[in-house]
C-alpha cells in the first residue's frame, strides 16, 4: 500500500480500532502470525518503505480469495511480499504471481517468502510492470499459464489503468481486480492536485466507469494506514 498519508490528519482511534480488533480476530497464536510479523520486521530492517497493507487489509484480501475459491492470484507491486504471504498462507490451494520492478525489493521479498515456507506457491517476477504483464498476458492467452481469479494492483499509480487493462485479459469472468490507494487522503477529488499518482487514480476510476466489461465500486478506508481507499471491480 503506497503511502498517501497526512499524519497531521490521522485519527489515532483508527489505529486503536485496528489493534483491538486484530488482537481478537487474528491473535498471535494463528499459524501465519509469526511469518507475517517476521516479514514486516525484516522489510523494515532492510530499509523498505512502510507501504505494506495493514494486517486488516491483508486478511481482507486473503478472506476474499478464500470465499471465491481463488487458486491463482496476480499481484502488481510486491514490496516485501507481505500481502502475497497473507493470501498464500491462508489459502493452501492458492498460488501467487507477484511482479516487482525494484531489484532490491524483489530480493527481500523472496527471502521473506522463503522464510515463510511459501516459495513453492509465490512466484516473484522482477521487471517493469507493463512489460511483465504483457508477457504474462501472452502466456495466459497461449494456455501456458492459467487465468487469474483475483488481481491486486498496488504499484506505481501513474500506470494504474494500463495494469488494469492488461489484467482484464487475464482474469476469469466475474472475478475481481482491486486497485489500492485510490482515495489518497482525499486527494482524488482535490482538482488542484496534479500529482501523477493522483492523476493515475482518477484515470482508473473514470475509465473503469466507462468500460462495458466492468462493474465497480470505490470503498473509502481508515485504519492504521490512515485515510485511503480501493477500487473493487468485477470483470465480466
Amino acid at each position: 500500500m503506497t503511502s498517501s498519508r497526512s499524519p497531521e490528519t490521522d485519527n489515532p482511534q483508527w489505529a486503536a480500532v485496528d489493534a483491538y480488533t486484530l488482537s481478537h480476530l487474528h491473535p498471535t497464536e494463528r499459524a501465519n502470525s509469526q511469518a507475517l510479523q517476521d516479514t514486516l520486521t525484516a522489510s523494515t530492517q532492510a530499509g523498505l518503505p512502510s507501504h505494506a497493507l495493514s494486517p486488516a487489509q491483508g486478511k481482507f484480501i486473503a478472506l476474499h480469495c478464500r470465499t471465491m475459491r481463488v487458486t491463482h492470484v496476480l499481484e502488481v507491486g510486491t514490496l516485501g511480499g507481505y500481502s502475497a504471504i497473507w493470501m498464500a498462507s491462508m489459502n493452501p490451494q492458492l498460488t501467487v504471481t507477484t511482479v516487482e520492478c525494484n531489484k532490491t525489493h524483489a530480493e527481500i521479498a523472496r527471502a521473506n517468502i522463503e522464510r515463510a515456507g511459501l516459495a513453492d506457491r509465490i512466484e516473484v517476477i522482477e521487471g517493469f510492470g507493463v512489460d511483465v504483464l504483457v508477457r504474462l498476458r501472452g502466456e495466459v492467452q497461449a494456455g501456458s499459464r492459467p487465468h487469474f481469479g483475483f488481481v491486486f494492483i498496488d504499484a506505481d499509480k501513474a500506470n494504474n489503468w494500463r495494469y488494469f487493462q492488461l489484467s482484464m485479459d487475464m482474469i476469469i469472468s466475474n472475478s475481481v481486480i482491486c486497485v489500492d490507494n485510490v482515495v489518497r487522503n482525499g486527494q482524488l477529488v482535490d482538482w488542484s492536485d496534479s500529482n501523477p499518482s493522483v492523476l493515475g487514480s482518477r484515470e482508473v476510476v473514470e475509465k473503469a466507469g466507462r468500460e462495458p466489461r466492468v462493474d465497480s465500486v470505490l470503498v473509502q478506508t481508515v485504519g492504521e494506514k490512515g485515510y485511503d481507499g480501493w477500487l473493487w471491480a468485477v470483470i465480466s
